[in-house]
Order: structure tokens, then C-alpha cells, then sequence
């Protein structure tokens, strides 16, 4: 996720290079053209790339907003996780008897192992990747013989709460209360997967694409009489303006993919493990996740 840090400017235009070198071939080829073969120019009117740019600008900005609501359905899902895990351990202290306070705290380790896990699912790591610090080996063992990795926590945890109610370390209505908290939980990691496996119809990415390629070239026709100093900048603005947009739009569409413009999940995981284990009354707290330059991860 982008933070507040001022974005370098070589890297803005480096996620647009091969575009740029595309209008920059497209404009020598225009010029040439133009200038060789001026009897077979056709006459341009300005207006034409100036339609063109409209619709483009109107398909554009739909594209940046459906973009834009699923990068931000992701975050707050995770925003959901973080207050429903907070919830957990609070539930767990307030309703589980005292005498059950390793059980609770092992719950709560397992709740922040299931946050990094989940993060590291939807990124296409392994789920159990650094978590042996949460996790018992018997957890770990059980966690591997699933592929869903944040499932199968979530199930240790279920059957967890069943066993301190067949102990009586909790009555039928606590149970059930933590046992919400459990549901919302997989509705969470539910709604994140399915953000992850819909996939933007790449038919519209591409269409747009070459539009605007086809703007650069029509543009470049209708400029031909300006001097060539006065063209190619104003060219190059007008297509670098698009392709930035329409690459910022790209890639909001996918906010797991491990890239600066995505969740912060290994963030907010952090967070909510330090939350977690204030609450337990832990000594050893990690220190928040730093930003790497202008992002979060």
C-alpha cells in the first residue's frame, strides 16, 4: 500500500517505459510521413483526437473506479479482520474461566498465525512460511496435510473452543458468542479469495490499451504541421497522462499481489498481533512493520 512518502519519479515512469518507447516510435514514423509524403497526408482536424481523448478519459475513469472499489473492498475486509481479532481475545478473557488462561493464550497465538498466514495465502506463498513462534508442532503438522493453510487454523481453533466447552471452561452461550467471531473470520477470508480468483475481464485492459494507441497515432497525424519541438512533448504528455492512469488502474485490480499498490496485510498483521499480545500482558512486543521507502507491505 502507497503511504505518504514522496514516490520516485524514475519509478513512476519505469512502470510506463515500453510505452514510451512505442510513442516515441510512433511519432518518428507520423513525422516521416508527414513530411515525405504530404500530398497522401490526410487532413486531421484537431477535434477528431479530441473526441477520442474524451471517450478515452470516460472509459478510463470507469475503469480507475471499479478498480478503486476493489482495492478498497480488500482493505476493508482486512480492516473487519482486525477489529474481529481484537474481539476474539476479548471474548476469550471475559468468558473462558482464569484457570484456562494457557488455552486462551493459545488461541490468541493461533489468531495472529492465522493473520499472517491468510496474508501470505493471498500472495501466493507458502501459508505456514515463519510461523513456528504461534504454532505448536502439533498444529503445524495438522496445518500441512491441508492446502487451505488459514482454513485449517481456523478448524484447530474451532475444535479448540469445543474442547473447553465439553470441560465446562465455558457455558453454551459463550461458546456461541466465540464461535462468531470464528464465522466472521471465514467470511472474511472468503470474500478476500474471491476478490483474488475474479480476474478483470482482460478484454476490457486490452481494448483500452489500443486506444489509446490509436489516439497517439491519429494525435501525432493531427500535429503534423506544429514543430517538432512543440509536438513530440505535447504528444508524449498527453499519452504518458493515459498509459499512467490506465497502468495505476491495472494494478488496483488485483490489491493481493504483492506489489507497492496492493494491501498491507504483512502490516496490518503486525499491528494486530502487537494489539493481541498487549492484551495478553506480553513482554516480547514486535515493533510495527516499516514501510519499505514509499510503501507498506
Amino acid at each position: 500500500m502507497l503511504v505518504n512518502n514522496r514516490i520516485p519519479v524514475l519509478i513512476i515512469f519505469g512502470k510506463i517505459k515500453v510505452e514510451i518507447l512505442y510513442t516515441s516510435v510512433i511519432w518518428l514514423v507520423a513525422f516521416f510521413l508527414a513530411h515525405e509524403y504530404a500530398s497522401f497526408n490526410p487532413e486531421i482536424p484537431v477535434t477528431v483526437p479530441a473526441f477520442m481523448g474524451t471517450a478515452i478519459s470516460i472509459i478510463l475513469s470507469f475503469k480507475l473506479s471499479q478498480s478503486y472499489d476493489r482495492w478498497w473492498e480488500a482493505r476493508k475486509i482486512w480492516g473487519s479482520i482486525v477489529n474481529e481479532s481484537r474481539t476474539l481475545v476479548l471474548k476469550l478473557q471475559s468468558l473462558v474461566k482464569p484457570e484456562y488462561t494457557d488455552d486462551i493464550e493459545k488461541i490468541a497465538l493461533r489468531q495472529i498465525a492465522w493473520c499472517y498466514s491468510l496474508g501470505q495465502s493471498l500472495r501466493g506463498s507458502d501459508g505456514v512460511q515463519h510461523l513456528e513462534k504461534y504454532l505448536s508442532p502439533q498444529d503445524l503438522e495438522e496445518i500441512n496435510k491441508q492446502k487451505n493453510k488459514p482454513l485449517a487454523i481456523l478448524q484447530l481453533s474451532a475444535k479448540h473452543i469445543a474442547d473447553l466447552r465439553s470441560k465446562e471452561a465455558i457455558d453454551i452461550r459463550s461458546h456461541i458468542h466465540i464461535n462468531e467471531s470464528l464465522v466472521a473470520f471465514t467470511n472474511a477470508m472468503g470474500m478476500a479469495e474471491r476478490i483474488k480468483s475474479t480476474v478483470f475481464p482482460i478484454t476490457y485492459t486490452l481494448i483500452l490499451h489500443w486506444l489509446i494507441y490509436l489516439f497517439t497515432i491519429v494525435l501525432s497525424l493531427a500535429l503534423y504541421d506544429l514543430i517538432w519541438y512543440f509536438e513530440f512533448p505535447l504528444l508524449l504528455a498527453l499519452s504518458c497522462a493515459f498509459f499512467l492512469l490506465e497502468k495505476t488502474a491495472t494494478e488496483l485490480q488485483d490489491p493481493f499481489s504483492n506489489k507497492p499498490t496492493d494491501t498491507a496485510m504483512t502490516t496490518i498483521a503486525t499491528n494486530i498481533e502487537i494489539n493481541i499480545k498487549q492484551l495478553l500482558k506480553k513482554e516480547e512486543i514486535p515493533p510495527p512493520y516499516p514501510p519499505q521507502g514509499y510503501y507498506a507491505l
